[in-house]
C-alpha cells in the first residue's frame, strides 16, 4: 500500500472531524485490516464515548482537520453579530442545507446555522428539527470555541451565548 500525504497530527492533538466535531487523537496504531497493514489515528470523542479510527493516509481525504485559529474563531463569533439569514425555500431543503454545513466541519459554515436557527426568548417558538438542527451546531461550535481558547465547555458556551443575545440587544 503506498503512502499518500502524510499528515502532521500527533497523539494529544485536538482535531476537527467533519461528522463528528471535536475530537483528541489519543495514538496512533497499526492493524491488519482485510489483508493489508493500516496506519490509524485513534480519535475519542469524549463527550459521545466515541472512538474512531482513521487511515492516516486517508485522514485529509476525509475531512479530518486541526483545530481552527483564534482569527477564525473570532469571525465565526462576528457570523454570530450579523442579522439571520433565512432563506424562502421549504423547510424540508433548508434543514438539508444546515445539515450539510453542520457535517462540512467549516466552523464559519456552522456558526451560520448557529446564526440562522437562533430564537431570542420574544421570538417564536421553534420546531424540534428546528431545535435539534440549532442544539447540533451551537454544540460543534462551542466545543472548537473551548478548544482553541482552552477554555471548558461552559465558559465557550457563555461566551457564544453572550454574542447571541448582545446581537438581539
Amino acid at each position: 500500500m503506498t503512502k499518500t500525504k502524510k499528515t502532521e497530527f500527533r497523539p494529544d492533538d485536538f482535531v476537527v472531524y467533519p461528522a463528528h466535531g471535536v475530537g483528541k487523537i489519543i495514538s496512533i496504531e497499526e492493524q491488519e485490516i482485510a489483508g493489508l497493514r493500516l496506519e490509524l489515528f485513534v480519535i475519542s470523542f469524549e463527550k459521545d464515548k466515541m472512538t474512531l479510527r482513521v487511515p492516516t493516509n486517508k485522514a485529509t481525504d476525509f475531512g479530518m482537520r486541526g483545530l481552527s485559529s483564534p482569527d477564525i474563531v473570532s469571525k465565526a463569533l462576528d457570523t454570530l453579530r450579523g442579522k439571520a439569514k433565512v432563506k424562502r425555500a421549504m423547510w424540508s431543503r433548508r434543514a438539508q442545507e444546515y445539515e450539510q454545513k453542520i457535517n462540512s466541519g467549516d466552523l464559519l459554515s456552522i456558526a451560520e446555522v448557529v446564526r440562522d436557527l437562533h430564537r431570542s426568548d420574544d421570538q417564536r417558538e421553534q420546531s424540534y428539527s428546528e431545535r435539534q438542527l440549532y442544539e447540533a451546531a451551537l454544540e460543534r461550535l462551542t466545543r472548537e470555541v473551548a478548544a482553541v481558547s482552552g477554555t471548558d465547555e461552559a465558559g465557550a458556551a457563555k461566551r457564544v451565548d453572550d454574542v447571541l443575545v448582545g446581537r438581539a440587544a
